[in-house]
């Protein structure tokens, strides 16, 4: 069935296939088995066993790569209460047994997805301030990596909840993190940078300037990736 599909229909009926199989309670030690080795194999989960990319970007909130059980249990001992998935669809065997371990440790999961690799949507930027003000803190952050979204979520909390400078709540974005700021994952730079000129160097406070300037198509249409950064970010590295 799915070869008389176009690409993007093949596409889009592969990924409602993995949200159905993976979007629901484990029933089992078969399905706990396919769970735990889609986590670690088609999700790259083996080498977050070794490096989870954590980091404290202030006393109330850690930016992190995909967590697997284990580590959700290490940080409910640190204290966390929430954790906010970046990621958006349930395409892995990491969404259930995440979300089991938060379930098992008392930890609220919550979702606010971002994309990598396209503007930023504006409803998105001006739910933030809301969104932010409701956490039940301390809370961890994540995406797959832990380098992209992430990044850019917690240059939007310093930014606007914390009221941090622009250029401190930048340093979010960099490649101490594993940001590639010249491949396709570069426009959450730049969005930032749009701010510097066209809000920040005119008085203009950021919501105001997303609320009333931002342009997203024009943004994607000014932003040249580069291709060897992209050729790492998206094959050699597989970011999400």
């Amino acid at each position: 069935m799915l070869s008389r599909l176009r690409p993007d229909e093949e596409r889009y009926a592969r990924r409602m296939a993995r949200i159905a199989r993976w979007d629901r309670p484990i029933e089992g030690r078969g399905q706990r088995l396919r769970a735990w080795a889609n986590m670690l194999l088609v999700d790259h989960g083996i080498f977050r066993l070794a490096y989870l990319n954590a980091h404290r970007v202030t006393p109330r909130l850690w930016r992190a790569a995909q967590p697997a059980p284990g580590q959700i249990a290490a940080f409910a001992r640190k204290g966390v209460k929430t954790i906010v998935n970046l990621r958006g669809g349930r395409e892995h065997g990491s969404w259930p047994l995440q979300k089991e371990a938060c379930e098992r440790h008392g930890i609220k999961l919550v979702d606010f997805v971002l994309r990598s690799r396209g503007a930023p949507d504006r409803e998105t930027i001006l739910g933030a301030k809301v969104f932010f003000e409701s956490l039940d803190e301390p809370a961890l952050v994540h995406c797959k990596s832990g380098a992209d979204r992430a990044g850019f979520f917690s240059a939007l909390y310093l930014l606007v909840h914390e009221g941090r400078p622009l250029d401190e709540a930048m340093r979010q974005l960099s490649l101490r993190y594993g940001h590639f700021r010249f491949a396709k994952t570069g426009i959450l730079d730049a969005f930032f940078e749009a701010y510097r000129r066209e809000g920040e160097a005119k008085g203009i406070a950021f919501l105001d300037w997303v609320a009333t300037v931002y342009d997203p198509e024009r943004l994607e249409h000014e932003f040249k990736p580069g291709l060897f950064s992209s050729l790492v970010a998206d094959k050699l590295i597989r970011r999400e």
